[in-house]
């Protein structure tokens, strides 16, 4: 009878290894996309005459579309099949990184970053769903999804290090021409290896809630990234992301269980938590990541090689740290290991701050190492909270708003680091100014989890 109750080993098929080398290989690029174009903003800006501004847009551009496209991908896979778009999200994910190899100007770059981020936004959900459908044993997608989320970590490494072999040799247009390859191979893999599924049944896509979320956030990266040069434009941007805000509000109000931010979302007070920490965490981590390359390379403190060496603490120590943050969850709370994940990357960016440009940068490294412990130990455990604290019938709406949390995060964080370091003229003060800026929303974050969660990890509820 005990040996029945043992675990038994996680043993796939030969097509369940090729679909999720397939998933694998498309989360990775959707997310290294990000990572090693960060690494590349001082050479594209010194190529284009690019200011600080356009290179939040470059950056930032890919970030607000893919997450104002999440849930839209999410429909599209259910409704048209998850397979099918997989494809397309791949296939519009190579055209766009080769248009942006080709750019001609920072603008046609820019708009080839939103279009990636289009087909980013394709991909993952898509990807997503095809795990929940081929691993129907809940310990087998668990182990599953464990893999594919650990993709996030591979290319947290292999972005900056990759951007910092090619840009010295190739110049930055190779960083988006390695890219196209690779999407290819994932829609002839896919196409061969992922069995295709569809849920044209799913919950009606919210289009009202969705327009004015994007705007809402549109309007605010906006703001935040003119506000140095278009001040006017600046003030008009910020009203209408407030008045946005409460046009969502009111509109999810009136379709009550139907909404997407449905009463009984909104009413749990973990998923609530979640969505504020996680928010606060992506502000200050994504910001970070923009900010200090630029910083060493526009001193002249490293090149672009050394960028991406002195950025490995950070991943390094996430990608060690981030498979035991369940364990330790379990083990110590989930108030303790999301509040104090993000107080410890808190004092990273404070770290950061004071001695990133100082003739000795061990202090700076330190505090990258601090970093990626804080985001090891807090990244998993926040979307356990914000899906265990809802019924299963939202659990997938949860898992899709904490992901929008998370770049949503990420674009405001690029837009008002990145204007901060430029206000302040950039150098020692300006890294300085921008690293305290994340700090304190990230321990504002850090608060939330503290005062809403509770100390074991919750249930997901039926």
């Amino acid at each position: 009878m005990d040996d029945m109750l043992r675990r038994k080993p996680f043993a796939m098929r030969a097509s369940q290894r090729l679909t999720l080398l397939t998933l694998c290989l498309a989360v990775t690029i959707a997310h290294i996309d990000t990572f090693i174009v960060n690494l590349s903003a001082r050479a594209i800006g010194d190529h284009f005459g690019a200011g600080v501004d356009q290179l939040q847009w470059i950056v930032d551009s890919y970030n607000l579309v893919y997450a104002v496209s999440l849930l839209p991908g999410g429909m599209l896979a259910d409704k048209y099949g998850r397979r099918r778009i997989l494809i397309c999200g791949a296939l519009i994910f190579s055209f766009a990184s080769l248009l942006c190899a080709a750019a001609p100007s920072a603008q046609v770059l820019i708009g080839g970053r939103a279009l990636t981020g289009a087909g980013g936004a394709l991909m993952i959900p898509a990807s997503l769903a095809i795990i929940r459908v081929v691993w129907d044993q809940p310990d087998e997608r668990a182990r599953a999804l464990g893999i594919w989320a650990a993709c996030n970590g591979v290319a947290m490494t292999l972005g900056p290090s990759l951007g910092g072999l090619l840009i010295p040799w190739l110049g930055w247009r190779s960083i988006f021409l390695v890219i196209v390859p690779l999407g290819l191979l994932v829609a002839v893999m896919a196409g061969s290896t992922v069995p295709e599924s569809a849920n044209p049944q799913r919950r009606a896509f919210d289009a009202p809630a969705q327009f004015c979320g994007a705007l809402a956030l549109g309007s605010l990266t906006y703001a935040a990234i003119g506000a140095r040069s278009t001040p006017g434009a600046t003030i008009a941007m910020l009203a209408v992301a407030v008045l946005s805000t409460f046009l969502l509000i009111a509109i999810e109000r009136k379709k009550g269980s139907e909404a997407l931010l449905s009463p009984e979302i909104l009413s749990a007070r973990q998923f609530r938590a979640a969505m504020i920490t996680t928010t606060g965490m992506t502000f200050g981590g994504y910001g970070m990541v923009f900010v200090l390359p630029l910083a060493w390379q526009s001193s002249g403190r490293f090149d672009a090689p050394a960028s991406a060496a002195a950025l490995l603490p950070m991943s390094l120590v996430f990608v060690l740290v981030s498979p035991l943050s369940g364990t330790l969850s379990d083990k110590f709370g989930l108030r303790a290991t999301t509040s104090g994940g993000v107080t410890l990357m808190s004092a990273g960016l404070l770290m950061i701050g004071l001695g990133g440009l100082q003739p000795n940068i061990a202090l700076a490294e330190f505090g990258l190492a601090i970093t990626g412990l804080g985001l090891g130990l807090a990244a998993g455990p926040l979307s356990a909270m914000a899906v265990g604290d809802v019924a299963a019938a939202r659990a997938g709406t949860a898992a899709a708003l904490i992901n929008v949390a998370r770049i949503s995060g990420a674009t405001i964080g690029v837009a008002v680091l990145g204007g901060l370091y430029a206000a302040t003229r950039g150098g020692r003060q300006g890294l300085l100014v921008a690293m305290l800026a994340g700090s304190l929303v990230q321990l504002a974050g850090a608060g939330a989890a503290w005062m809403m969660a509770q100390r074991k990890a919750p249930r997901l509820r039926i």
